[in-house]
């Protein structure tokens, strides 16, 4: 009996070491998060005239000492631009995907019938000219490395607080790799949001943050539906990675995850106690 109760403490002993070693954060030589802890706005500071990832949301958001997050891809001749769904239907009302068109064809559609228009990162990061941090969501599942190499130019000359995160590990990854000094999070979804991965195994391995490993980030941005997932504490109470909870829509929501020591990514109101 004691012989089975050494060897059962040994294998959950091992199990545990393995499960942290997967789920840890950067522990050596981690970028500088400090000057990215803040709230976001997400997609900017947006309201029913004042669409999501436009210039006059950015705009809106620095005016009010508010942190940006927004979303990139590229275009078919390589730009990057700011706009969130794969197609362009729900905001533009054109069946076509962002990535099958140039960004002169890009600039033909206006944002949820305004004047506003989808704009580059590069008008973006001039406009926010280091005002407020910037969080930027790189799109996709596997690293697009000419896409990659063009942030990269953009960012390596801009002055202000940035920080880049991804649902994919394997676009972390590349950061990881080839950009080491920038700040990266994780962002971590219940498991039915990895249906486009096809695979129900890969989105259980990304819901509880078991490709940490791949990434290795600074922090994380996890759904408030995963704000008590064992991972997400482990990181936060044993090795201090500061983490942001998204998307957050009532003052309620909000003091709550402030008093839970989180940092928020909100939309759809602004909160009181960031107001200056």
């Amino acid at each position: 009996m004691t012989a089975w109760l050494g060897v059962t403490v040994f294998i959950l002993s091992a199990l545990a070491l393995i499960y942290v070693y997967l789920i840890s954060p950067r522990l050596t030589a981690p970028a500088d998060t400090e000057p990215i802890l803040c709230d976001f706005a997400h997609r900017g500071l947006w309201t029913p005239r004042l669409p999501e990832n436009s210039m006059s949301a950015f705009e809106l958001a620095a005016r009010r000492g508010k942190g940006i997050e927004l979303d990139i891809q590229a275009t078919r001749d390589g730009r990057i631009v700011v706009f969130h769904d794969d197609d362009l239907f729900r905001m533009c009302g054109v069946k076509r995907r962002v990535r099958d068109m140039t960004l002169a064809e890009l600039r033909t559609l206006t944002l949820n019938g305004t004047r506003e228009r989808i704009p580059t990162l590069a008008e973006v990061l001039r406009l926010v000219d280091g005002r407020v941090p910037i969080l930027i969501e790189i799109k996709g599942e596997r690293p697009d490395p000419a896409l990659c190499r063009r942030l990269v130019d953009l960012l390596d000359g801009y002055r202000g607080a940035f920080a880049i995160e991804a649902f994919s590990p394997l676009i972390l990854g590349w950061f990881r790799k080839y950009r080491p000094s920038y700040a990266r999070g994780q962002l971590v979804a219940v498991s039915s949001a990895y249906k486009s991965t096809g695979n129900a195994l890969v989105g259980f391995l990304l819901s509880n943050m078991l490709l940490n490993f791949i990434s290795r980030p600074d922090f994380i941005a996890a759904s408030g539906k995963k704000r008590r997932n064992p991972g997400l504490l482990i990181c936060r109470r044993a090795f201090n990675t500061p983490a942001f909870l998204w998307t957050v829509r009532t003052q309620g929501e909000y003091d709550l995850c402030r008093r839970a020591g989180y940092f928020t990514i909100f939309e759809k109101f602004l909160p009181k106690d960031n107001e200056k």
